[in-house]
Protein backbone atom coordinates (compact mmCIF):
# COMPACT_ATOMS: atom_id res chain seq x y z
CA UNK A 1 0.00 0.00 0.00
CA UNK A 2 1.39 3.44 -0.98
CA UNK A 3 1.82 5.85 1.90
CA UNK A 4 -0.47 8.84 1.27
CA UNK A 5 2.13 11.35 2.46
CA UNK A 6 4.79 9.88 0.15
CA UNK A 7 2.44 9.86 -2.84
CA UNK A 8 1.85 13.61 -2.44
CA UNK A 9 5.54 14.39 -2.68
CA UNK A 10 7.21 15.41 -5.93
CA UNK A 11 10.18 14.46 -8.06
CA UNK A 12 12.75 17.21 -8.65
CA UNK A 13 15.18 17.55 -11.56
CA UNK A 14 18.17 19.67 -10.57
CA UNK A 15 20.54 20.62 -13.38
CA UNK A 16 23.26 23.04 -14.41
CA UNK A 17 22.05 25.85 -16.67
CA UNK A 18 24.68 25.22 -19.36
CA UNK A 19 24.56 22.96 -22.42
CA UNK A 20 25.79 19.91 -20.53
CA UNK A 21 23.20 20.19 -17.77
CA UNK A 22 20.25 21.08 -19.99
CA UNK A 23 20.97 18.52 -22.70
CA UNK A 24 21.69 15.77 -20.16
CA UNK A 25 18.25 16.24 -18.66
CA UNK A 26 16.72 16.55 -22.12
CA UNK A 27 17.98 13.08 -23.03
CA UNK A 28 16.66 11.61 -19.78
CA UNK A 29 13.21 13.11 -20.04
CA UNK A 30 12.83 12.27 -23.72
CA UNK A 31 13.63 8.67 -22.81
CA UNK A 32 11.75 8.64 -19.50
CA UNK A 33 9.00 11.30 -19.35
CA UNK A 34 8.12 12.23 -15.81
CA UNK A 35 6.10 14.84 -13.98
CA UNK A 36 8.80 16.84 -12.31
CA UNK A 37 9.69 20.13 -10.71
CA UNK A 38 12.70 21.85 -12.28
CA UNK A 39 15.55 23.64 -10.52
CA UNK A 40 18.39 25.35 -12.39
CA UNK A 41 20.18 28.69 -12.66
CA UNK A 42 23.04 30.46 -14.35
CA UNK A 43 26.04 28.28 -15.15
CA UNK A 44 27.89 29.41 -12.02
CA UNK A 45 24.92 28.72 -9.75
CA UNK A 46 25.85 25.21 -8.64
CA UNK A 47 24.70 25.14 -5.01
CA UNK A 48 21.30 24.06 -6.26
CA UNK A 49 20.38 21.12 -4.02
CA UNK A 50 19.66 23.46 -1.12
CA UNK A 51 16.70 24.73 -3.15
CA UNK A 52 15.00 21.33 -3.01
CA UNK A 53 12.37 21.46 -0.23
CA UNK A 54 13.18 18.38 1.86
CA UNK A 55 9.66 17.84 3.16
CA UNK A 56 8.16 17.99 -0.34
CA UNK A 57 10.68 15.82 -2.19
CA UNK A 58 10.09 12.15 -2.97
CA UNK A 59 13.06 11.78 -5.31
CA UNK A 60 15.69 13.91 -7.05
CA UNK A 61 17.77 13.59 -10.21
CA UNK A 62 20.93 15.74 -10.15
CA UNK A 63 22.84 16.55 -13.33
CA UNK A 64 26.14 18.33 -13.90
CA UNK A 65 26.56 20.09 -10.56
CA UNK A 66 29.50 19.55 -8.22
CA UNK A 67 28.83 17.10 -5.41
CA UNK A 68 31.51 18.83 -3.34
CA UNK A 69 29.54 22.10 -3.47
CA UNK A 70 26.29 20.38 -2.40
CA UNK A 71 27.38 18.01 0.37
CA UNK A 72 25.28 19.51 3.18
CA UNK A 73 22.04 19.60 1.20
CA UNK A 74 22.73 16.12 -0.18
CA UNK A 75 23.24 14.71 3.31
CA UNK A 76 20.01 16.31 4.55
CA UNK A 77 17.98 14.86 1.68
CA UNK A 78 19.38 11.39 2.28
CA UNK A 79 18.65 11.69 6.00
CA UNK A 80 15.01 12.11 4.98
CA UNK A 81 15.25 9.03 2.72
CA UNK A 82 14.79 11.04 -0.46
CA UNK A 83 15.88 8.85 -3.39
CA UNK A 84 18.67 10.56 -5.34
CA UNK A 85 20.27 9.79 -8.68
CA UNK A 86 23.43 11.82 -9.18
CA UNK A 87 25.07 12.06 -12.63
CA UNK A 88 28.12 14.28 -12.99
CA UNK A 89 31.74 14.70 -14.12
CA UNK A 90 33.03 17.13 -11.49
CA UNK A 91 35.25 16.32 -8.51
CA UNK A 92 33.45 14.29 -5.86
CA UNK A 93 35.64 13.99 -2.76
CA UNK A 94 33.04 12.04 -0.77
CA UNK A 95 30.40 9.88 -2.43
CA UNK A 96 27.68 8.86 0.07
CA UNK A 97 26.96 5.20 0.72
CA UNK A 98 23.20 5.06 1.19
CA UNK A 99 20.47 2.73 0.01
CA UNK A 100 18.57 5.69 -1.49
CA UNK A 101 21.59 7.02 -3.40
CA UNK A 102 22.68 6.09 -6.93
CA UNK A 103 25.76 7.77 -8.40
CA UNK A 104 27.17 7.83 -11.92
CA UNK A 105 30.36 9.88 -11.61
CA UNK A 106 33.09 9.93 -14.26
CA UNK A 107 36.01 12.34 -13.83
CA UNK A 108 37.69 11.60 -17.15
CA UNK A 109 38.73 14.93 -18.70
CA UNK A 110 37.13 13.92 -22.01
CA UNK A 111 33.74 13.01 -20.52
CA UNK A 112 30.86 15.37 -19.80
CA UNK A 113 27.59 14.59 -18.03
CA UNK A 114 25.66 14.30 -21.31
CA UNK A 115 28.03 11.56 -22.45
CA UNK A 116 27.46 9.66 -19.20
CA UNK A 117 23.71 9.92 -19.83
CA UNK A 118 24.20 8.84 -23.43
CA UNK A 119 25.93 5.71 -22.18
CA UNK A 120 23.18 5.01 -19.64
CA UNK A 121 20.56 5.36 -22.38
CA UNK A 122 22.63 3.32 -24.86
CA UNK A 123 22.67 6.17 -27.36
CA UNK A 124 18.91 6.59 -27.56
CA UNK A 125 19.17 10.37 -28.10
CA UNK A 126 22.80 10.55 -29.15
CA UNK A 127 22.48 13.59 -31.39
CA UNK A 128 21.59 15.64 -28.30
CA UNK A 129 24.60 14.20 -26.46
CA UNK A 130 26.82 15.23 -29.36
CA UNK A 131 25.46 18.79 -29.24
CA UNK A 132 26.16 18.89 -25.49
CA UNK A 133 29.75 17.67 -25.96
CA UNK A 134 30.35 20.33 -28.59
CA UNK A 135 28.84 22.93 -26.26
CA UNK A 136 31.09 21.80 -23.40
CA UNK A 137 34.11 22.23 -25.72
CA UNK A 138 34.80 18.50 -25.83
CA UNK A 139 35.27 18.61 -29.57
CA UNK A 140 37.22 15.37 -29.98
CA UNK A 141 34.66 13.46 -27.90
CA UNK A 142 31.83 14.98 -29.93
CA UNK A 143 33.51 14.02 -33.19
CA UNK A 144 34.08 10.43 -32.04
CA UNK A 145 30.42 10.12 -31.12
CA UNK A 146 29.35 11.73 -34.41
CA UNK A 147 31.40 9.10 -36.21
CA UNK A 148 29.23 6.36 -34.66
CA UNK A 149 26.20 7.91 -36.40
CA UNK A 150 28.09 8.67 -39.63
CA UNK A 151 26.95 12.30 -39.47
CA UNK A 152 27.81 14.59 -42.37
CA UNK A 153 30.00 17.67 -41.92
CA UNK A 154 26.89 19.85 -42.29
CA UNK A 155 25.11 17.93 -39.54
CA UNK A 156 28.14 18.17 -37.25
CA UNK A 157 28.40 21.90 -37.91
CA UNK A 158 24.79 22.46 -36.92
CA UNK A 159 25.07 20.37 -33.73
CA UNK A 160 28.23 22.29 -32.81
CA UNK A 161 26.46 25.62 -33.35
CA UNK A 162 23.46 24.49 -31.33
CA UNK A 163 25.57 23.21 -28.44
CA UNK A 164 27.62 26.40 -28.33
CA UNK A 165 24.46 28.53 -28.34
CA UNK A 166 22.79 26.59 -25.52
CA UNK A 167 26.04 26.86 -23.54
CA UNK A 168 26.39 30.58 -24.31
CA UNK A 169 22.93 31.17 -22.88
CA UNK A 170 24.02 29.95 -19.44
CA UNK A 171 26.70 32.58 -18.88
CA UNK A 172 25.83 35.68 -16.89
CA UNK A 173 26.05 37.17 -13.44
CA UNK A 174 22.31 36.83 -12.87
CA UNK A 175 19.35 35.36 -14.74
CA UNK A 176 18.69 38.87 -16.10
CA UNK A 177 21.82 38.51 -18.25
CA UNK A 178 20.47 35.37 -19.93
CA UNK A 179 18.22 35.30 -22.99
CA UNK A 180 16.35 32.27 -21.60
CA UNK A 181 15.96 31.08 -18.04
CA UNK A 182 17.58 27.60 -18.27
CA UNK A 183 14.35 26.00 -17.04
CA UNK A 184 12.43 27.67 -19.87
CA UNK A 185 15.09 26.75 -22.42
CA UNK A 186 14.93 23.11 -21.34
CA UNK A 187 11.14 23.12 -21.63
CA UNK A 188 11.30 24.69 -25.07
CA UNK A 189 13.88 22.19 -26.35
CA UNK A 190 11.89 19.26 -24.97
CA UNK A 191 9.56 19.76 -27.94
CA UNK A 192 12.35 18.53 -30.25
CA UNK A 193 13.22 14.82 -29.88
CA UNK A 194 15.72 15.32 -32.70
CA UNK A 195 17.89 18.48 -32.57
CA UNK A 196 17.75 18.81 -36.34
CA UNK A 197 14.07 19.68 -35.91
CA UNK A 198 15.26 22.94 -34.30
CA UNK A 199 16.96 23.80 -37.57
CA UNK A 200 13.72 23.27 -39.47
CA UNK A 201 11.59 25.38 -37.10
CA UNK A 202 12.12 29.12 -37.53
CA UNK A 203 10.48 29.67 -34.12
CA UNK A 204 12.91 27.39 -32.25
CA UNK A 205 15.27 28.75 -29.56
CA UNK A 206 18.18 28.05 -31.92
CA UNK A 207 17.32 31.04 -34.10
CA UNK A 208 16.65 33.35 -31.14
CA UNK A 209 20.01 32.49 -29.60
CA UNK A 210 21.88 32.69 -32.90
CA UNK A 211 20.67 36.24 -33.55
CA UNK A 212 21.61 37.27 -30.00
CA UNK A 213 25.01 35.57 -30.24
CA UNK A 214 25.87 37.31 -33.50
CA UNK A 215 25.03 40.65 -31.90
CA UNK A 216 26.98 39.95 -28.69
CA UNK A 217 30.13 38.95 -30.59
CA UNK A 218 30.81 42.64 -31.20
CA UNK A 219 31.53 43.01 -27.46
CA UNK A 220 34.68 40.93 -27.85
CA UNK A 221 36.37 43.75 -29.73
CA UNK A 222 37.08 45.39 -26.36
CA UNK A 223 38.82 42.31 -24.93
CA UNK A 224 42.31 43.05 -23.58
CA UNK A 225 45.18 40.61 -23.06
CA UNK A 226 46.76 41.57 -19.72
CA UNK A 227 49.29 38.72 -19.52
CA UNK A 228 50.72 36.23 -21.99
CA UNK A 229 53.48 33.63 -21.94
CA UNK A 230 54.10 30.40 -23.80
CA UNK A 231 52.06 28.61 -21.11
CA UNK A 232 49.27 31.06 -20.28
CA UNK A 233 47.12 33.84 -21.69
CA UNK A 234 44.91 36.06 -19.51
CA UNK A 235 42.14 38.18 -21.07
CA UNK A 236 40.03 40.88 -19.46
CA UNK A 237 36.58 41.49 -20.98
CA UNK A 238 34.49 44.67 -20.66
CA UNK A 239 31.85 45.10 -17.94
CA UNK A 240 28.82 44.50 -20.17
CA UNK A 241 26.02 41.93 -20.26
CA UNK A 242 27.14 40.92 -23.75
CA UNK A 243 30.68 40.22 -22.51
CA UNK A 244 29.37 38.22 -19.58
CA UNK A 245 27.30 36.10 -21.96
CA UNK A 246 30.20 35.63 -24.39
CA UNK A 247 32.88 34.86 -21.79
CA UNK A 248 32.57 31.08 -21.94
CA UNK A 249 32.43 30.91 -25.73
CA UNK A 250 35.36 33.31 -26.02
CA UNK A 251 37.68 31.38 -23.72
CA UNK A 252 36.77 28.08 -25.40
CA UNK A 253 37.53 29.61 -28.78
CA UNK A 254 40.93 30.80 -27.61
CA UNK A 255 41.69 27.41 -26.07
CA UNK A 256 40.93 25.71 -29.39
CA UNK A 257 43.12 28.16 -31.30
CA UNK A 258 46.11 27.73 -28.93
CA UNK A 259 45.92 24.21 -27.47
CA UNK A 260 49.36 24.45 -25.83
CA UNK A 261 48.33 27.39 -23.66
CA UNK A 262 46.12 27.62 -20.60
CA UNK A 263 43.59 30.47 -20.73
CA UNK A 264 41.93 32.70 -18.16
CA UNK A 265 39.14 35.20 -18.76
CA UNK A 266 38.22 37.96 -16.33
CA UNK A 267 34.82 39.67 -16.46
CA UNK A 268 34.10 42.57 -14.06
CA UNK A 269 31.16 41.87 -11.77
CA UNK A 270 28.35 44.37 -11.36
CA UNK A 271 28.21 43.95 -7.57
CA UNK A 272 30.87 46.35 -6.33
CA UNK A 273 29.69 46.55 -2.69
CA UNK A 274 32.93 44.86 -1.59
CA UNK A 275 35.16 46.52 -4.18
CA UNK A 276 35.95 45.53 -7.75
CA UNK A 277 35.83 41.78 -8.37
CA UNK A 278 35.77 39.48 -11.39
CA UNK A 279 34.05 36.35 -12.59
CA UNK A 280 36.86 34.07 -13.74
CA UNK A 281 36.94 31.19 -16.22
CA UNK A 282 39.98 28.93 -16.50
CA UNK A 283 40.74 26.44 -19.27
CA UNK A 284 43.61 23.99 -19.05
CA UNK A 285 45.59 23.51 -22.27
CA UNK A 286 43.65 21.27 -24.62
CA UNK A 287 46.83 19.24 -25.07
CA UNK A 288 47.06 18.71 -21.30
CA UNK A 289 43.60 18.78 -19.75
CA UNK A 290 44.70 18.89 -16.14
CA UNK A 291 44.82 21.31 -13.24
CA UNK A 292 42.01 23.83 -13.82
CA UNK A 293 40.16 22.80 -10.65
CA UNK A 294 43.45 22.79 -8.74
CA UNK A 295 44.16 26.37 -9.77
CA UNK A 296 40.64 27.65 -9.06
CA UNK A 297 40.25 25.83 -5.75
CA UNK A 298 43.04 27.91 -4.25
CA UNK A 299 40.65 30.86 -4.22
CA UNK A 300 37.61 31.30 -1.96
CA UNK A 301 34.85 30.92 -4.55
CA UNK A 302 36.68 28.68 -6.99
CA UNK A 303 36.23 25.11 -8.21
CA UNK A 304 35.65 23.01 -11.29
CA UNK A 305 37.10 19.95 -12.99
CA UNK A 306 40.45 19.00 -14.53
CA UNK A 307 39.90 20.67 -17.91
CA UNK A 308 37.84 23.70 -16.90
CA UNK A 309 37.20 25.69 -13.76
CA UNK A 310 36.05 29.03 -12.50
CA UNK A 311 36.06 31.52 -9.65
CA UNK A 312 32.75 33.22 -8.97
CA UNK A 313 34.12 36.40 -7.39
CA UNK A 314 37.85 37.18 -7.48
CA UNK A 315 38.87 40.46 -5.81
CA UNK A 316 40.93 42.68 -8.09
CA UNK A 317 43.95 42.54 -5.79
CA UNK A 318 44.11 38.73 -6.23
CA UNK A 319 44.51 38.80 -10.03
CA UNK A 320 48.30 38.86 -9.75
CA UNK A 321 48.20 35.86 -7.42
CA UNK A 322 45.91 33.97 -9.82
CA UNK A 323 48.31 34.59 -12.71
CA UNK A 324 51.21 33.38 -10.58
CA UNK A 325 49.38 30.21 -9.54
CA UNK A 326 48.30 29.40 -13.10
CA UNK A 327 51.69 30.24 -14.62
CA UNK A 328 53.42 28.01 -12.05
CA UNK A 329 51.00 25.17 -12.74
CA UNK A 330 51.34 25.25 -16.52
CA UNK A 331 54.85 26.56 -17.10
Amino acid sequence: MVNKETSMKAHYDVFNGDADGILSLLQLRLAHPKETRLISGIKRDIALLQRVPVEQARSVTVLDISMDKNQAALAELLEHDVAITYIDHHKASVIPQHESFEAHIDLDANICTALIVDNLLQGQFRTWAIAAAYGDNMLASAERLADTLKLTQQQRHFLKQLGILVNYNGYGETLDDLHFDPVILFQRLLAYPDPFECQQDAASPYYTLKAAFDSDEMALGAAETIFESDALRVIKLPATSAARRMSGTWINRLANESPEQAHISLVPRRDSSKGVSYTVSVRAPLNNKRGAAEVCSQFATGGGREAAGGINALPEHEIEQLIHVAQSRYC
